[in-house]
């Protein structure tokens, strides 16, 4: 049957109810009485020559042909009304989903946001905090800032900076710190990145200890603990740089070592949208005025 000679009204007023389960809440939701709910249901039952509900004194039971329609009506309003959210005083607004590595947003992107929607007001951003794993199809990600080496399959990286890592700990523990071998009888907090902390000894000319320490999958939480007494952290300190300044976590000594850089990447099958070129040109352009 043609989409063009089906009824709008029949097709919201059972998509709704069937929703809702009851032409009441229906007919609440749409602004129109319950008969009128009933006779455009009945109507589209009709149309289509099936039956959509069983009409039980208790409520309503979708039928098999209910069951198949429902969904697929769910969606099809459901976009529009995304879509149609988009038109703003007349204004399209196109959606933008960025993924963004929870330490790099909290760090860097987020109190630097406001120019980019200044700039670019016909962007409506959306913004997915993770720690450094999505599925950027299922997730429908446009872009996705992420940590590591810019080598992920099928994907485009572009590199948006290093993240040099260096310890931080809490003032109270810097007394005990005279040389990054004193680090050695201290708890040395962890991620789940393989061999950063030898990276780090190695890179201090120092053979790295035993490991001993708790083991996080976030550097914001790594950083928590570390103000906190818990132990010594390794992180993007360029990141942290407020905490530092508020004098919460203190930087030890100036070695760093490197694991990785933040990429700007997306998938090679998504093509580009005018939001997409315009975050890209806008943090390219923040970083290199950086």
């Amino acid at each position: 049957m043609e989409v063009s000679k089906m009824p709008l009204n029949a097709l919201r007023a059972f998509e709704a109810s069937a929703r809702l389960g009851s032409f009441t809440r229906a007919g609440l939701e749409l602004r129109v009485t319950q008969t009128a709910i009933s006779h455009q249901v009945k109507a589209l039952e009709e149309t289509l020559g099936v039956t959509l509900f069983e009409r039980l004194p208790r409520g309503l039971a979708l039928t098999d042909e209910g069951l198949a329609l429902l969904p697929v009506l769910t969606d099809a309003f459901r976009r529009m009304s995304t879509t149609l959210s988009q038109f703003e005083d007349g204004n399209f607004q196109e959606i933008l989903t960025i993924g963004v590595v929870a330490t790099f947003a909290t760090g860097w992107l987020l109190r630097r946001l406001h120019g980019f929607k200044q700039q670019n007001p016909f962007v409506d951003l959306r913004i997915k905090t993770n720690n450094n794993t999505a599925d950027m199809l299922l997730d429908g990600l446009d872009w996705f800032i992420r940590f590591g080496d810019g080598a992920w399959h099928g994907t485009d990286a572009v590199r948006l900076m290093d993240a040099p890592l260096s310890p931080v700990c809490a003032p109270s523990l810097l007394p005990r710190l005279r040389s990054p071998a004193d680090l050695a009888n201290e708890q040395l907090l962890r991620s789940y990145r393989v061999d950063e902390w030898g990276l780090w000894f190695r890179a201090a000319g120092i053979e790295p200890p035993k490991l001993r320490g708790w083991m996080f999958d976030s550097s914001l939480t790594l950083v928590e603990a570390a103000a906190q007494g818990v132990g010594v952290a390794l992180v993007p300190v360029a990141m942290f740089a407020r905490e530092i300044e508020a004098g919460r976590i203190v930087q030890p000594f100036d070695v760093t070592a490197s694991m990785g850089s933040y990429w700007l990447t997306r998938l090679k099958s998504r093509t580009e949208t005018a939001s997409m070129q315009a975050f890209a040109r806008w943090i390219t352009a923040e970083i290199d005025g950086a």
